[in-house]
């Protein structure tokens, strides 16, 4: 019977319906769609089998407390061999975005990982077609198993696909199995090959990733516990290279998420408010609708219903209201995590998966349903069930409020309205100042007119190494005579990303080299001419020419960075450097460069050693050409693409423009700011039409007042002047409210901002004048309404 009624009554007011159901799908929508976004990434188990029993394993800093993500060869093989807390352990290459080639089509790139032994069995992987490597594949190599997904687009069906050959590195590996679909780790991987053996000989070389799978009855604790013991025996036995570190077990799952749980788990508090300011502003409806029915609830009253059976049928009648606005935020939900998918940085983990409304996404809407329809029905039912029935059955009753509690709760909800917009105003803003400041930091380098295309010429062996050199000097020489380019020039690693890091010594190498954290430096190799190309002033020395060739002496450039801490007060110009990637007898200082930003804008600059590329062959033949032009990068493309076909099917290339591969430096920040204003935005807008719709309604309470006023001599000015005061009162007791609240609730931003101080009194006072000229336009035009009345007419209806 109360739901019967409250549909009548519900399609009896079409536009309170309406709208009514439109300001709640806003706020559940949007918390269904960051919801999902949430479910997905940090909620869900991870798509393997045993979930809950897969770790990682990392480098653990004494120092600091700092977990790395790698570990050395012969670190790993000790962590397997001495620990009884797994049922597998394996370790693997992260990035390995290779070239391959695919028959005779040409070489394209995939995402190839090198894996260990038992790499498969701690997803608990079995092929879906062919067989695992063999034991012989695994010591011996030249095998390789890709994705189910792989083989469909290369080969057709996918039993095609086995017995094929893949080129990889300049070396035949033979295709013996796909794996399901589900595999894709790490990274999106694709094709899984063994590692080389040859690849694993020092403990200070920190190139893989360790993941392992537990035994049933043994848990994280115990695992770290007896990794830590052996961590300790290590750390002893190899004080030089493991001395200073010992060993983390995180789960799986806990690992992949940590750089976004935070920046999510904030985005659901400032949806949540936003779901909150939809609540109040939906009773605020209610209470205006309960003044309508006061003569209704009276002749329900007078009659023999109770207070409680009145409650009851208003809050069946906020029940379905909120069902029906679930249902339709639910559809905007859809979209909504399409475009947070669409909007969110390409860096966070199983974020495809958010588009995917399953059960826990549906039950999470339900229960913001049914939750939002109490919190904004009760307290208007209880306000509406408090009436006077003498007073409500007169003739004027109808345009009475339901009792002066009534007013005092709107202006309550109101004011909570402004200020919890106020905490998400304050929050968007210093969110957008940092990365105002994020975007206007000097990197080191010009990013305008620049195109990068990564190559890679496949090699297995210095001879191939040194033929990838000259196939980039070739390429070099020829880019620079096509129309429209200005300069060229290539990098081991592009500007705006870092390669391999390591220790370094200056004028000689000890014979016992331990780890000191406080002399490492990036490493990169680069051509010359390139420093000029990007914009990178020389500072002191030269740069690299045709002197620095194969087998002539080893020659370096390093950054201010580096000159200033290796070399204080000194002149670097001709001492010697030892790293990673030089010749027994060091390399030569014959340059130094300013810095550039390569770990991002928010980081200062590292130190870094550059050699010469042809000196380093290995190094360079994957390498990214990097080219100024005099107009649009992006209209050189094929012509690039061309002249590398034309030099060798075997070589993949990918394109793109550095100011398109510098915006995901900060898609991060990008995806905060974008939601948090887009929140922000909603709120205020909630919020400010809270205001009107009470600021209204008090005008419409208030004719008889207004007009007598009017008719004893007061003028529009002064009536103009009284409604806003009231209005303005509303604001100001919301906003002092709110930057009380904000100045608390931003301290949660603390990590996120750059530059920025949670307490900026700026951004305090912009939010406080924006918000004063919003709530003033609010509260205008009910008081231009009041100024319009006609003091006859109200005086009239008394």
């Amino acid at each position: 019977m109360d739901l019967k009624y409250a549909l009548r009554s519900l399609l009896k007011n079409p536009g309170f319906t309406v709208l009514a159901v439109i300001v709640m799908a806003l706020g559940i929508g949007a918390n269904t769609a960051v919801f999902s976004v949430v479910n997905a990434v940090l909620l869900r188990p991870l798509a393997y089998k045993n979930p809950e029993r897969i770790v990682t394993l990392a480098n653990l800093w004494k120092k600091t407390g700092r977990i790395g993500r790698t570990s050395s060869a012969p670190d790993f093989h000790d962590w397997h061999d001495q620990s009884a807390a797994f049922e597998a352990m394996a370790d693997y290459s992260y990035d390995g975005t290779s070239a391959v080639m695919v028959g005779l089509a040409g070489a394209e790139y995939a995402e190839v990982r090198q894996v260990s032994q038992e790499f498969f069995k701690v997803f608990g992987a079995e092929p879906v077609a062919g067989r695992p490597f063999t034991a012989e594949e695994w010591k011996k190599g030249g095998a390789a198993v890709i994705g189910q997904s792989y083989a469909q687009n290369h080969f057709g069906a996918d039993t095609n696909a086995l017995g094929k050959t893949l080129r990889i590195w300049d070396r035949a590996y033979t295709i013996v199995g796909l794996m399901p679909p589900w595999l894709d780790f790490p990274n999106k991987a694709q094709i899984w090959v063994t590692q080389d053996s040859d690849a694993k000989e020092h403990r200070s070389a920190n190139n893989f990733r360790v993941v392992g799978l537990l035994k049933p009855d043994v848990s994280i604790e115990q695992a770290q516990a007896q990794m830590a013991a052996i961590g300790d025996r290590l750390s002893k036995a190899y004080p030089d290279s493991n001395g200073e570190r010992n060993i983390a077990v995180t789960g799986m799952r806990d690992r992949l998420v940590r750089d976004v749980r935070t920046t999510l788990y904030l985005l659901l508090g400032a949806v949540g408010v936003v779901l909150l300011i939809s609540c109040a502003n939906m009773a605020n409806l209610l209470l205006a609708k309960a003044t309508s029915r006061t003569r209704e609830i009276a002749i329900r009253a007078a009659v023999g219903a109770g207070r409680w059976r009145i409650v009851r049928q208003l809050i069946t009648e906020s029940v379905v209201l909120a069902l029906v606005a679930g249902v339709a935020g639910l559809l905007l939900a859809i979209w909504g995590a399409n475009a947070l998918v669409a909007a969110a940085p390409s860096n966070v983990p199983r974020l495809a998966e958010a588009a995917i409304i399953d059960g826990w996404v549906m039950a999470f809407t339900l229960a913001v349903s049914v939750a939002a329809s109490l919190l904004f029905g009760l307290a208007p039912a209880l306000a509406a069930s408090r009436i006077d029935l003498n007073e409500a059955l007169k003739l004027g009753g109808s345009k009475t409020v339901v009792g002066g509690g009534a007013r005092n709760l709107r202006s309550a909800i109101v004011v909570a309205e402004i200020a919890l917009s106020v905490v998400l105003l304050t929050g968007a803003r210093l969110l957008m100042k940092s990365f105002i400041a994020l975007n206007s930091v000097a990197l080191g380098y010009r990013t305008d007119h620049l195109l990068l295309m990564e190559a890679d010429v496949p090699s297995s062996s210095l001879e191939g190494a040194r033929k990838a050199t000259r196939f980039y000097k070739e390429l070099l020489q020829e880019l620079a005579q096509v129309p429209g380019v200005i300069a060229v020039g290539a990098a081991g690693v592009p500007p705006g990303r870092t390669g391999s890091n390591g220790g370094y010594f200056i004028d000689n190498r000890p014979e016992r080299a331990a780890v000191d954290l406080d002399r490492q430096a990036d490493y990169s190799v680069v051509a010359p001419q390139t420093f000029s190309v990007l914009g990178v002033p020389l500072l002191r020395g030269r740069d690299f020419d045709d002197r620095d060739q194969y087998g002539a002496p080893f020659t370096a450039i390093i950054n201010e960075t580096l000159a200033k801490k290796a070399f204080p007060g000194q002149d670097p110009l001709g001492h010697v450097i030892f790293g990673s990637q030089d010749s027994p007898s060091g390399m030569t200082i014959v340059g130094v460069v300013a810095d550039m930003h390569n770990s991002g804008p928010a980081l200062p600059p590292a130190p870094e050693i550059f050699g010469a590329y042809q000196q380093h062959p290995y190094a360079s033949a994957a390498s990214t050409v990097i080219v100024r032009t005099g107009a649009d990068p992006q209209l050189l493309s094929e012509v690039l693409r061309k002249k590398v076909r034309e030099r060798s099917a075997e070589v993949p290339v990918k394109i793109s423009t550095m100011e398109a591969m510098l915006s995901q430096d900060v898609a991060g920040p990008r995806f905060r700011t974008l939601l948090f204003a887009v929140f922000a935005g909603l709120a205020i807008c909630l919020a400010m039409a809270g205001v009107y719709g009470v600021m209204a309604y008090m005008v419409g309470q208030r004719l008889n007042e207004i007009g007598l006023r009017m008719a004893l001599g007061a003028s529009q000015g002064k009536v103009l002047g009284l409604v806003m005061k009231q209005g303005l009162a509303l604001a100001g007791a919301g906003l002092a409210l709110g930057l009380a609240g904000a100045f608390a609730a931003t301290r949660l931003l603390t990590s996120f901002l750059f530059e920025v101080k949670a307490g900026d009194p700026v951004t305090y006072l912009g939010v406080a004048a924006l918000l004063a000229v919003v709530a003033m336009a609010a509260s205008y035009f009910p008081a231009r309404r009041a100024t319009q009345i006609d003091p006859l007419a109200a005086l009239r209806q008394e």
